[in-house]
């Protein structure tokens, strides 16, 4: 049975417990308006990751027919299924990228659209994005196409290409590249970095959307795999998890602060295999055409044509269990 504190009937301690709560409250609401770059308070045209999320699914339903959405697809039905999609990912494109322009100047990004932009330039700068991303979907395509070609001749333990596109998630995370790679080369902002993070923590496999991947690419298994911002890739290049194609160091300015939009992630040429574990970091490390790098290497030189670099075999011990 519950006591009273003789004062409204309420439990004992129930006064101090809200005063408590009425303090953490106090000090929560006092560091959010101390910090204004960790909130959003009023009108904000932020860009909706659950929105964006919807488009990166029709996207694929687009790419991939048949495999994701709408079954039973026949091919007297397909050119209008494929156009009603394509109009409602320009819609769905169009709308998220405003709300990006909108927002980014407000992070000193003078791209965007501006308090001062009347809305509907701020619309048809939008649309125009839009518009070209959509011009690229077949190109896209295509190159995904390759991708999963190259995973099906890669791997000796896939049965179908059906098992490449459903089940591979080196396949995934090169489909949201492709698409954010598209938009952020049309100077879209904020969109790209969270198309590519979404498959980031669905996939384990981190490829910045700056990065230029050629055709063809295959990435096995995948998980931990970290492509950089800078990173420029050849074609018919496969590598596998853990891989890490990095920044050797950060240059920073005269007041110490990061210089950005410099080369500092590596170049791999064509036909190039990249083993488990490898490391290799710096802007100015180039691994040219037909090399192999074994697993577990940590590179920050350039490597010449055609050669095959691994560490030497480490010492063995063997030693017997005692009964």
């Amino acid at each position: 049975m519950s006591q009273s504190n003789g004062e409204g009937g309420g439990p004992r301690g129930a006064g101090a417990s809200h005063e408590a709560h009425d303090a953490v409250v106090e000090r929560l609401v006092g560091t959010i308006l101390s910090e204004p770059r960790t909130r959003h308070l009023g009108d904000v045209t932020i860009p909706s990751p659950e929105a964006i999320g919807s488009l990166i699914e029709l996207i694929r339903q687009i790419v991939f027919p048949g495999f994701f959405g709408e079954r039973g697809l026949r091919a007297e039905s397909l050119h209008a299924h494929i156009g009603s999609l394509v109009e409602i990912v320009r819609a769905k494109c169009a709308e998220q990228i405003r709300g990006a322009l909108r927002y980014h100047p407000d992070l000193g990004d003078t791209d965007g659209c501006g308090e001062a932009t009347p809305d509907e330039d701020c619309d048809a700068k939008a649309h125009t994005m839009a518009e070209a991303f959509v011009g690229e979907l077949p190109a896209i395509r295509m190159m995904l196409v390759e991708d999963v070609q190259a995973a099906y001749d890669g791997d000796p333990a896939a049965t179908h290409v059906d098992e490449i596109i459903l089940c591979y998630p080196g396949i995934d995370a090169v489909f949201a590249h492709r698409v954010a790679h598209a938009l952020r080369v049309l100077g879209v902002p904020m969109l790209p970095r969270l198309i590519q993070e979404r498959a980031h923590r669905r996939t384990g496999i981190d490829i910045h959307p700056g990065a230029q991947i050629g055709r063809r690419f295959f990435i096995d298994h995948g998980a931990g795999v970290v492509i950089g911002e800078t990173t420029v890739i050849g074609d018919d290049v496969k590598i596998y998890q853990g891989v890490t194609l990095g920044a050797k160091s950060f240059p920073k300015d005269e007041r110490g602060r990061l210089i950005r939009d410099q080369k500092r992630h590596p170049t791999i040429g064509d036909r190039v295999t990249i083993y488990a574990g490898a490391v290799i970091l710096g802007g100015d490390t180039y691994i040219r055409d037909d090399c192999v790098i074994a697993g577990g290497v940590f590179l920050t030189k350039s490597v010449a044509e055609g050669t095959s670099v691994r560490q030497k075999a480490p010492e063995l011990i063997h030693r017997e269990q005692r009964k």
